[in-house]
């Protein structure tokens, strides 16, 4: 007896809540699918479905089951077509990214990626929270900054630069710093970083800004530096469609850090999935583009 026995006929049946149209999905007669669910649940010893004459679901056990088994069964359809001739993206893509790069750029990439791969669906949770790719589920993330975790493989997708910047109203006021140190006399906007990074005979300083006004969204923050409240660092995609209209001046600008690489990060087990190949190749052709 296999270990696989009955899982399709499970997945099938938590599928349709119903054995009849699970048997005529997976093209087996009731009788088999029926059989197959009890033996699937003495081999388990656990009650899978709740089962009356009406309605057929899953018990507690049976879903966080039917959950694990029917990512198997993703997977293992997944790998069929990697060596077979169906190599086409397929099944679910669950991605992870911060939420306004997300919003601006990645989700809209993966949705113009998605309308031509009609066998693909796609999930894209838009969360400041560093998410567990492993123990969460998930196939793919974006992510900034230095990726440590050996569970996962990381392919540069794009770049991006950071500008330390401030309104003209407000540095008529305050003056305007000509070294990193100046900032500790200075109102500093704090973004979702702590810590600011500057670059000075090639190695790095961190800067611990100091101010009034604090927020972890990178558009509020912005918005604060044109109104004049103080200094702020950013990404560029926040600050350069400002600096094109004169609303902030660059500040520090021989002590910028370098760019910061972008990174698509995915687990060990996707790395020659088709879904997650093509949607990182599709990445590292578009979104740098898209964020200059």
């Amino acid at each position: 007896m296999s270990q696989w026995d009955g899982i399709d006929e499970f997945i099938a049946v938590a599928t349709t809540r119903s054995f009849t149209r699970a048997a005529t999905l997976i093209g087996m007669s009731p009788t088999h699918v029926s059989r197959s669910i009890m033996a699937l649940e003495r081999r388990v010893q656990a009650r899978l479905f709740y089962r009356t004459t009406r309605t057929v679901r899953l018990t507690d056990t049976g879903q966080t089951f039917f959950e694990r088994c029917a990512r198997m069964a993703q997977e293992r359809d997944e790998a069929m077509a990697l060596i077979g001739e169906q190599g086409e993206p397929q099944g679910l893509l669950r991605v992870t990214c911060s939420t306004a790069m997300g919003e601006r750029f990645v989700a809209p990439i993966i949705r113009r990626f998605a309308m031509h791969r009609p066998k693909l669906n796609v999930a894209i949770d838009l969360s400041n929270r560093v998410v567990d790719l492993v123990a969460e589920d998930y196939d793919l993330a974006i992510r900034t900054g230095h990726i440590s975790d050996p569970r996962l493989i990381a392919t540069q997708v794009a770049s991006r630069t950071l500008y330390t910047c401030a309104a003209p109203s407000y540095l008529a006021l305050a003056g305007r710093p000509t070294k990193v140190a100046d900032l500790q006399s200075h109102e500093c906007i704090i973004g979702s970083s702590s810590t600011w990074n500057f670059m000075s005979g090639g190695k790095e300083h961190l800067h611990h800004p100091k101010g009034r006004f604090s927020c972890n969204s990178g558009h509020a923050v912005v918005e604060a530096c044109i109104s004049g409240l103080g200094i702020c660092q950013l990404p560029g995609f926040y600050i350069l469609p400002h600096l094109k209209h004169g609303m902030v001046e660059i500040l520090l600008a021989e002590f910028r850090p370098i760019d910061e690489p972008i990174w698509a990060v995915y687990p060990q087990r996707c790395h020659l999935i088709p879904k997650v190949q093509s949607v990182v190749e599709c990445l590292r052709h578009e979104l740098a583009a898209a964020m200059m």
